[in-house]
């Protein structure tokens, strides 16, 4: 009987590989050569109890093949499976388990089959701990889709309701908007990323609020330029820690901008509020 244990991927490291045995008929030897193996020897009709533990560093499903390819058909089969950390997932086309069970800070679950004939693999998809380097280059790459929301709610808004900045003003807010990358970017070395991302939009959202207090007011600063700024760069970029719900979150996100504003100017005389004569009639 031979168990295998392939070789890490690349990035990927197994560490503290050990086999032991508590059974006198059971003989065994384990190597590492393409990966960790361990041999084991019974006598016909023997049975014995094999005890292998390794730890790895890196992400991804563990998976557990009956047979290596193909089809195999497998009797008495029980597997146990517990966890220190909950939020398992189970990869495509595997079996799912038999039992599930929430234990105190993890899960157990077990596969128990008395009579099986499959081509399906067991396995599990433990959470993947957030990767800080591609989570801001995400967020980075979606910030000129996020300063044009935010730009065009206040020119908008602007033209309807007033006031309307001049290009320099939209030169320092746009300034402003970009430092939350620019810090989040930088802090992420440093500290947690969830404190980096609280560090870089308070600074931003003040830098843009602290500003147009001085050119249009405290209340289109708050009311209009804090709450598209907390919509369109704070939570479109949390969006991304939901993974699998970013794209969504902005799309909910946009559609409710487009209702919001087409309420908020459907009655509004766009020629006169481009610069045209007042009170031209429609055609």
């Amino acid at each position: 009987m031979r168990c295998g244990f392939p070789s890490p991927p690349p990035r990927r490291s197994t560490t503290g590989f050990a086999s032991a045995s508590t059974d006198r008929d059971l003989t065994f030897d384990g190597e590492v050569d393409a990966g960790a193996s361990v041999h084991a020897t019974l006598p016909p009709h023997g049975r014995g109890n094999l005890e292998v533990a390794y730890g790895t560093r890196g992400l991804g499903p563990w998976l557990y093949g009956f047979a290596p390819k193909g089809v195999a058909r497998v009797r008495d089969f029980q597997l146990d499976l517990s966890t220190d950390f909950g939020g398992l997932d189970f990869p495509p086309g595997t079996l799912s388990p038999t039992t599930f069970d929430r234990t105190p800070g993890g899960q157990a679950l077990s596969w128990r089959f008395e009579s099986l004939v499959t081509g399906q693999k067991i396995g599990v998809d433990p959470p993947d701990r957030l990767n800080p380097g591609p989570f801001v280059a995400r967020v980075t790459f979606f910030a000129p889709a996020a300063l044009l929301f935010f730009m065009a709610v206040l020119v908008i808004l602007g033209l309807v309701q007033g006031p309307s900045l001049h290009p320099m003003h939209w030169f320092f807010l746009s300034a402003a908007f970009f430092s939350f990358h620019l810090l989040l970017a930088y802090l992420v070395d440093h500290v947690v990323i969830h404190v980096a991302f609280l560090i870089s939009a308070v600074t931003s959202v003040f830098l843009v609020v602290s500003y147009l207090r001085l050119v249009a007011g405290m209340r289109f600063a708050v009311l209009r330029a804090g709450l598209a700024q907390a919509v369109y760069l704070v939570l479109f970029s949390y969006a991304f820690f939901l993974e699998g719900y970013t794209g969504l979150t902005v799309t909910v996100g946009a559609v409710i901008t487009l209702f919001v504003l087409m309420q908020v100017t459907g009655r509004v005389d766009w020629t006169e509020a481009l610069g045209g004569t007042p009170g031209e009639k429609r055609r």
